[in-house]
């Protein structure tokens, strides 16, 4: 393989052509790049080559969770199209065709399979409480209300330290949804008005517990007391084969705020406090946080809606014991 080719550039060339990519989505083009560059003449050469671009990738990205689930199925792919002899470039190249085939088509349908069966669960005068920004959760209250005619109104965390929630207002209100932006902090208030949460996430752990935009665990929680339902909509390339037992039990190195230090504290002037403050807490704040599976009414994905437990036998279906 050409020293010049990067699979981290690979995976963001991808995403800069199309802004809407999910991350697992990308890592299959980067690989499928990565394929075509590679001087492997043997399967061997080339399952060790995909392993060590998929490491390669994961070491570079702040948050290596999404693109992981893609890199799995990528190698469970090529693992399961056996060679049969002869020519190994034409099979190189019957790998990636088939690949970019699949990255290709998958994303459009699973969201249309999504959307069909999340919207009986959408009843008129509903209100929803969601969180971040969401494609697909956005995809399913657009058809709800401009296909379906459903009158909705939808609640929008701020979704700090991203304003991720902003996003997702601006393209609610331009669809003439009433929608309203919450402070993080005011979920609680608010919840006793939602009649259902609906989210989207990152990835899905092999538990049934979500990776998703920090503040969902805590919306979790919150819905939970309230004892109103949570509904995730996660394409099913976002399972992934780990057992999360905690926030820190993941595989991103957690990020536990610390407390300044006494000289830190001195050092800083009154008008330099707050700016600074606002800087650590952007830089050191988690991004992302997990949600335990108990809290998680129903996942709905393209293979069809599922309680948290069934996520590992939808897992069992694809990779079996490997």
């Amino acid at each position: 393989m050409p020293e010049a080719f990067s699979v981290a550039d690979a995976f963001y060339d991808a995403l800069r052509e199309d802004e809407g990519l999910p991350h697992p989505i990308a890592a299959i083009f980067a690989l499928s790049e990565m394929i075509a560059n590679s001087q492997a003449e043997t399967t061997s050469e080339l399952m060790e080559s995909i392993k060590k671009a998929s490491e390669e990738l994961k070491s570079e990205l702040p948050n290596p969770i999404p693109a992981s689930a893609g890199l799995e199925l990528f190698m469970r792919f090529v693992t399961t199209k056996n060679w049969a002899g002869g020519n190994f470039q034409a099979h190189k190249q019957n790998l990636i065709s088939t690949a970019l085939e699949f990255a290709h088509n998958t994303v459009p349908s699973c969201r249309e399979r999504i959307t069909a069966l999340l919207l009986p669960f959408i009843k008129d005068d509903t209100v929803i409480l969601t969180h971040a920004n969401s494609r697909v959760v956005m995809q399913v209250l657009l058809t709800a209300v401009k296909t379906h005619r459903k009158r909705i109104s939808v609640y929008v965390t701020e979704s700090r330290p991203t304003n991720a929630g902003l996003r997702t207002y601006d393209a609610l209100a331009r669809a003439g949804i009433p929608c309203t932006v919450v402070l993080d902090s005011a979920v609680g208030y608010i919840i006793h008005k939602v009649d259902m949460c609906l989210i989207g996430a990152e990835g899905v752990a092999e538990s049934g517990g979500l990776f998703n935009a920090v503040g969902s665990y805590q919306l979790g929680i919150i819905a939970k007391a309230a004892c109103k339902p949570v509904f995730a909509a996660a394409e099913s390339f976002k399972f992934l084969r780990i057992f999360p037992l905690s926030q820190y039990d993941t595989p991103v190195a957690p990020k536990i705020l610390t407390f300044p230090t006494k000289a830190d504290m001195e050092s800083q002037t009154p008008s330099e406090s707050h700016s600074q403050m606002t800087t650590a807490m952007e830089s050191l704040n988690p991004t992302f946080d997990y949600t335990l599976p108990e809290l998680v009414t129903f996942i709905v994905s393209d293979i069809g809606i599922l309680t948290p437990s069934g996520v590992s036998d939808a897992l069992l279906a694809v990779y079996g014991g490997a």
